[in-house]
């Protein structure tokens, strides 16, 4: 066995779980940065919680880092020009998964002059560190979209000993986390040191699977370091199997501590942090540069040549595939995010989000949906699943429109990660049911 794979403490044994196969083709891939486009659009929501409102108004000049959306609401980011330009117009945007977005029209000037405002944060205290990460619009960058400054202040915050630092990245061709673990392993440990000190945590775990052994070895010798008997900073070895990623999975994995349903991972304890965000909270405090901009993966059989881009938020889509060469063939399915759990894409014209890790495009041939047969009841979809649920009983109960029973056998602890569909042979649509039940389930109670 090589010394990087005996590297990282090795991971408690969770349950379910599939073996999606990794398809890393653009993991040697260093980022490429790609120039800011001549407009961008800025989506009010994005982010879970309530969304952004403009503060600036058709006409008006911004500068890069100027705040140009926010909400009073307590569960909610503020949003940043990545580009100096005028404001040309507002829009209203269809985003994955149906909702809908007021959103900013601003034409760059080419000049990308810095706005007064960016400037390294003052932090003194807790209530200065966290005012420092909701001005810098930070949100998990992994996908979820929480606002990171809600995250990092549970009602429990003294009971928090554990910061779980997710480099997981289990879904299918991502590299973006990475990527980061390679190219700015420090700016991840001082993030993750920042956080610690301030939270008053005496242990940070940093979760990256098994098959990617060069950043266990990278983050084992920072960790080494910078870890004291008052303050660890220890690198975990997870087997590598999605969705190893999951907040529940992980915490299990991590310290064997289980979340009831229903509860949050400070409710046993932990708090659990993407990879890039605490990286990108580090440079954030040295620099004052708040979130205009992200690194992505671009991959899948349609596009021509794949690769990590740094992109600037608010570039459509059509725009990063042509940096990355364009379609080779026309796309079959055009995704947000990985193939287990992103969203499909009804327009090349939408506009990259904060949460956005990945741009897939695939074609016909591969995108193409096996046929539905009957339900063989052999058990696999329930053997899968992280959260121990039975989804053909759940799917019997949504069927029969019985809510009671569909929420008695738990349908709101799936995470609808999709280990039960990539697992059926009969290749049954049992995630969709799941969420179909999931809403079914609410409106009952409406």
């Amino acid at each position: 066995m090589s010394v990087q794979k005996k590297l990282g403490l090795p991971a408690f044994r969770t349950r379910g779980g599939v073996h999606a196969p990794h398809r890393k083709n653009t993991a040697e891939s260093e980022t490429v940065v790609m120039p800011p486009p001549e407009q961008i659009v800025l989506a009010m929501s994005q982010h879970i919680g309530a969304p952004c409102s403009p503060t600036v108004k058709t006409g008006d000049r911004v500068e890069v880092g100027q705040v140009v959306g926010d909400s009073d609401a307590p569960v909610s980011a503020p949003i940043h020009s990545g580009v100096s330009g005028k404001v040309t117009g507002t829009t209203e945007l269809l985003l994955p998964g149906g909702r809908t977005t007021a959103a900013l029209v601003i034409e760059s000037d080419g000049e990308q002059r810095v706005h007064e405002s960016v400037q390294p944060p003052r932090i003194d205290n807790f209530e200065q560190f966290l005012a420092a990460v909701r001005q810098s619009g930070a949100v998990g960058l992994g996908g979820a979209g929480f606002p990171t400054h809600i995250k990092l202040n549970p009602k429990n915050r003294d009971a928090i000993d554990t910061i779980i630092i997710n480099a997981a990245e289990c879904e299918p061709y991502i590299t973006a986390d990475y990527r980061e673990c390679m190219e700015s392993s420090w700016d991840v440990i001082s993030g993750v040191q920042t956080v610690m000190e301030f939270l008053d945590a005496s242990r940070v775990i940093i979760a990256v699977e098994s098959n990617k052994p060069a950043a266990i070895a990278e983050l084992s010798k920072i960790a080494a370091r910078v870890t004291t008997p008052e303050r660890q900073v220890q690198v975990r070895r997870l087997p590598a199997r999605y969705p190893q990623g999951a907040e529940k999975v992980l915490v299990a994995a991590c310290t064997g501590r289980k979340i009831p349903p229903g509860a949050l991972p400070a409710d046993v304890g932990c708090i659990v942090m993407n990879v890039t965000t605490a990286a990108f909270l580090s440079r954030y405090f040295k620099t004052g540069m708040p979130l205009v901009a992200r690194r992505m993966t671009v991959d899948g059989s349609a596009v021509a040549h794949p690769k990590n881009v740094r992109v600037t938020i608010g570039t459509s889509v059509r725009e990063v595939l042509a940096f990355c060469g364009g379609l080779r063939y026309e796309a079959g399915r055009l995704l947000m995010g990985g193939p287990m759990m992103g969203l499909a894409l009804m327009d090349e014209e939408l506009p990259v989000l904060k949460q956005n890790n990945a741009i897939l495009a695939f074609a016909e041939q591969d995108a193409a949906a096996a046929g539905a047969t009957p339900c063989i009841r052999c058990g696999r979809c329930v053997e899968a699943c992280p959260m121990r649920l039975v989804p053909p009983s759940i799917a019997a109960a949504f069927s029969a429109k019985d809510f009671a029973g569909v929420e008695k056998l738990g349908v709101n602890t799936c995470m609808e990660c999709g280990c039960c569909s990539f697992s059926c042979p009969a290749h049954r649509p049992i995630v969709q049911t799941m969420r179909l039940a999931k809403d079914g389930l609410r409106k009952s109670k409406s």
